[in-house]
């Protein structure tokens, strides 16, 4: 079949391309400091997929560490499109705190269709292998993986036939990175997380994309990386997150019925294994 259509200019002119302002920030890293702001539909990946699926009819229950004006932003956004939106601030690398977002979310809607496990801790850049220590090391396995386990454990019981899990991981799964390699071994984990479970009785997926522009590399990259984030991807430039919502809106709708246990790359040209 051939086709003609007036949509998508060149991808490469889709979205801002750097150099960018040189910007740093503690993490985790806000959003609307930013410039220029990560185009979402909203911001990071986590809140551009939930105003994508308030655009689909879901109400959504979001998690978020500290960023209160972040959330408070995103809740306002679904809220226009007609849904509930549960803000849930705290901690998952605490048990506690998992087991609290899931318990919130059947108080109020009964139960759970669709989990996204989107938050993660990347850690500065360092150049020695040996300045990996263990505090860094254990929050990022408790934030990236250990809480994935929990929420996942919590969730399944409040789950209909057919519920969907959908896990970001990222290419560090695969071409990792050593100035960050615990981050890029808990995004392995992940692939091992979704070769298991996708047996089970719920649509299991892991999603990968690189680069993307959101707080987490103005949170974790110096300024000088961060002025060409994205600049050396095929594209010429770093995906804005509005960019990688349609993927997670195919793969919890019942267009994506027989894609079980799959893997998905977002990736603007990085091959994947």
């Amino acid at each position: 079949m051939l086709a003609t259509c007036t949509f998508p200019r060149d991808p490469r002119d889709h979205c801002p391309k750097p150099p960018f302002p040189q910007q740093e920030q503690d993490s985790p890293g806000l959003e609307y400091k930013m410039s220029p702001k990560p185009d979402y539909g909203d911001s990071g990946i986590g809140r551009a997929v939930a105003l994508a699926y308030a655009r689909e009819g879901a109400d959504v229950v979001i998690s978020y560490l500290n960023e209160d004006q972040d959330a408070a932003e995103i809740k306002q956004l679904v809220e226009k499109e007609g849904r509930k939106c549960i803000l849930v601030s705290g901690d998952i690398s605490e048990e506690s705190q998992c087991q609290k977002i899931v318990n919130t979310t059947v108080s109020e809607f009964g139960h759970i269709d669709i989990l996204v496990n989107n938050a993660a801790y990347q850690g500065k850049n360092v150049d020695q292998f040996t300045k990996l220590d263990h505090a860094r090391v254990e929050k990022t396995f408790k934030v990236n993986i250990i809480a994935m386990f929990d929420m996942v454990r919590f969730t399944l019981p409040h789950m209909p036939p057919g519920g969907i899990i959908i896990n970001t991981a990222s290419v560090q799964a695969y071409h990792p990175t050593a100035e960050i390699l615990d981050y890029a071994t808990t995004k392995a984990a992940i692939v091992a997380l979704r070769k298991v479970l996708h047996y089970k009785t719920f649509i299991f997926f892991t999603y990968f994309f690189r680069p993307v522009w959101t707080a987490l590399p103005v949170s974790c990259y110096p300024k000088s990386r961060n002025a060409d984030f994205g600049k050396n991807s095929k594209m010429g430039r770093p995906a804005m997150p509005v960019e990688l919502s349609p993927a997670y809106v195919y793969l919890a709708s019942n267009d994506s019925t027989y894609v079980v246990g799959e893997t998905i790359g977002v990736t603007g040209g990085i091959l994947l294994p």
